[in-house]
């Protein structure tokens, strides 16, 4: 079982970033097994399902409505199999995480699928400089994307969004997908819809202690992580900071993971609050911003 978050924790970056990575090293296996990979390499139509989600939102907002042809950098893409996706459907991709291992499982997919992609290991708050580095200086992106279970593991979403102008064109589109804040906020174990944890942040961090993982039934070694609450209005502010125009901010009623045991499946494979509950607490936010 999981030990009770402590909320509240004044802790350096550089630690919380070394105990979150060797967490996420951790999961790579776990996520590999439990990843629908096979489907994408079997077919050549599949697509994971929250690109396909994600490319539905990003269609209007897209020449031709598609990412055919463009160049979309894919923002902590973990085992690439979103990734991946944007490369099935026609985009020329670069994948950026701060995870070897996760970064070969993505290589190895990419292999197997015979699909050309590129890839940047470096900190999502060094994104533009691990680009340069690795890819050459002067790369600009269409879409730069990042979707889904991502910026609660930063703490500083301000340098976060200075990435996202450095690496889009002019006219680019930036896309996120996430789990609302408001939903993080509650108990995941409460019999109902109770708040738990701080909506707004501060600074601190939450510490959590846990062995599982939200896919797969592994466990991990290394069972420390640290995350930040980031309200809308941080995320959107941040954004607007960096010369990013909102085009669209949308609010959904269900989640691709099950966060708490309350949760039911939907028809799609998503999870939602039960009954009416559903109404009443959004579980993701969607915003798309463009590049001016």
């Amino acid at each position: 079982m999981p030990e009770e978050p402590i909320d509240g924790v004044d802790v350096g970056w550089e630690v919380a970033r070394a105990a979150n990575l060797a967490n996420w090293e951790d999961r790579v296996p776990l996520h590999v097994e439990a990843y629908a990979t096979e489907a994408l390499v079997t077919d050549a139509a599949h697509l994971s399902d929250v690109a396909r989600a994600d490319l539905a939102s990003l269609a209007p907002y897209l020449p031709g409505g598609t990412v055919e042809g463009l160049d979309l950098c894919h923002l902590q893409c973990h085992i690439g199999t979103d990734t991946l996706s944007f490369a099935k459907a026609g985009a020329r991709v670069v994948g950026v995480d701060f995870s070897t291992s996760a970064l070969a499982a993505a290589r190895a997919l990419a292999e197997r699928l015979e699909v050309e992609a590129e890839w940047v290991e470096t900190d999502v708050l060094d994104a533009r400089a691990g680009v340069d580095r690795e890819l050459g200086a002067g790369r600009l992106f269409d879409v730069v994307y990042t979707s889904i279970g991502t910026i609660g593991w930063l703490h500083d979403l301000d340098r976060w969004a200075a990435q996202i102008e450095a690496l889009l064109k002019r006219g680019g589109i930036f896309y996120i997908r996430d789990g609302h804040p408001a939903l993080n906020s509650l108990d995941e174990d409460a019999e109902g819809l109770s708040i738990k944890y701080r909506y707004f942040g501060d600074g601190r961090a939450l510490q959590w202690d846990d062995e599982g993982t939200y896919a797969g039934d592994g466990h991990v070694e290394h069972t420390r992580t640290y995350e930040w609450p980031h309200p809308i209005s941080e995320v959107v502010t941040v954004l607007l900071r960096h010369g990013l125009t909102l085009l669209a901010l949308d609010e959904g009623r269900t989640l691709p993971w099950q966060f708490s045991p309350r949760m039911v499946a939907t028809e799609d494979g998503d999870y939602s609050w039960p009954g009416d509950e559903s109404a009443l607490v959004p579980c993701t936010f969607t915003i798309i911003a463009r590049r001016d």
